[in-house]
């Protein structure tokens, strides 16, 4: 199956200006995280449209993306795993969530539809060990009395490459298992059991979609628009609930920002009974000290204009904007936090 003209029309290359308007001077440069790159492309395209300010995302994945912001190759990195309080302060980083969104295990079954299977934590975590190997498994059986499961292979697909996709992934799997914390661990990369590689999450629902029998995770947009089977989850109150954006809200509503330096709040396993249990934030990652102020301030001008106008676009690729307080928040770190080499603040 074939990807929606948008995300057909950004996903091998950068957001680039629109010929028929002209260049900003200094056009803005990105690179990380592929879980919110759809919503990114199409708020560039929209906002490139508006001013004339083109902005150049390469989808590369957060392990990527936050070595070129640390390395001063672009304006910013974006990941989907937030760094610690030590690590932003070690590489003089400020750090601001972006946009929300659900990763989803996704699976080609022949005859089950979307949401039709039910999953548990610990029994997808024993999936990924390569501790449950067939579908018609005890452990799966159980969870789906009603349908007919196939006694064929599991054929696991997971990312090849550093993945804030694979960090949310990961660590959920690590909170509901111990064996798989202990095993495999939470990171953007890790040393995987079993399973195919897939780069980017282009490169997981390509495999899961050609593969009969397979299994994969992904941001959820990309689900929705490749209608690729998603699974129900059991969450932390022991409900069974679907992607979307009511129960990444759920996942969300207690969250509590400030407490976590650099916003760092990690949404997986949260409580609540219509919580989905692979909730993530997309981060922002910028320089304290703006060695080109000019292009820091398109930076966060471009981020005010998507928190303030990209929401009902956020809503229709099944993304979650952020609360208003929430942002007002993140507003007032830009104020006194990022600055030009004089101590002046940049926005």
């Amino acid at each position: 199956m074939r990807l929606k003209p948008f995300i057909l029309a950004f996903a091998t290359m950068a957001v680039t200006a629109m010929p028929c308007l002209p260049l900003f001077a200094a056009e803005i440069t990105g690179a990380g995280a592929t879980f919110p790159y759809p919503i990114y492309a199409r708020w560039a395209q929209d906002y490139r449209i508006l001013t004339g300010t083109g902005l150049n995302y390469q989808s590369i994945g957060s392990g990527a993306g936050i070595k070129q912001i640390k390395s001063n190759t672009v304006d910013f990195g974006a990941s989907d795993k937030p760094l610690k309080a030590e690590e932003l302060e070690k590489h003089g980083l400020v750090q601001f969530p972006a946009i929300m969104g659900a990763v989803t295990p996704v699976v080609n079954i022949k005859g089950i539809g979307p949401g039709e299977l039910m999953m548990s934590g610990p029994v997808l975590a024993d999936i990924y060990l390569g501790k449950i190997t067939r579908w018609n498994a005890p452990e799966i059986a159980a969870l789906n009395p009603t349908l007919k499961l196939p006694a064929q292979d599991i054929v696991v697909v997971r990312r090849s490459d550093g993945s804030g996709t694979t960090f949310l992934f990961t660590d959920y799997l690590a909170k509901v298992s111990p064996a798989f914390k202990s095993q495999v661990g939470a990171s953007t990369a890790v040393k995987w059991p079993v399973g195919i590689g897939g780069k980017g999450n282009e490169g997981v629902a390509a495999y899961v979609q050609r593969i009969s029998n397979s299994i994969g995770y992904l941001e959820y947009n990309y689900v929705k628009q490749l209608k690729m089977s998603h699974m129900q989850l059991r969450n932390r109150d022991g409900q069974f609930v679907h992607p979307g954006d009511e129960s990444v809200k759920a996942a969300a509503s207690n969250a509590n920002w400030t407490q976590t330096p650099g916003f760092g709040v990690v949404l997986t396993d949260q409580p609540g009974r219509d919580s989905w249990p692979i909730t993530g934030t997309s981060f922002i990652l910028m320089h304290k000290v703006q060695a080109d102020p000019a292009r820091g301030l398109e930076v966060l001008k471009f981020f005010d204009w998507a928190y303030k106008n990209g929401n009902a676009t956020a809503a229709r690729l099944s993304y979650v904007a952020l609360p208003p307080a929430l942002v007002d928040q993140v507003q007032q770190v830009w104020k006194t936090e990022l600055k030009d080499s004089s101590g002046k603040a940049v926005w």
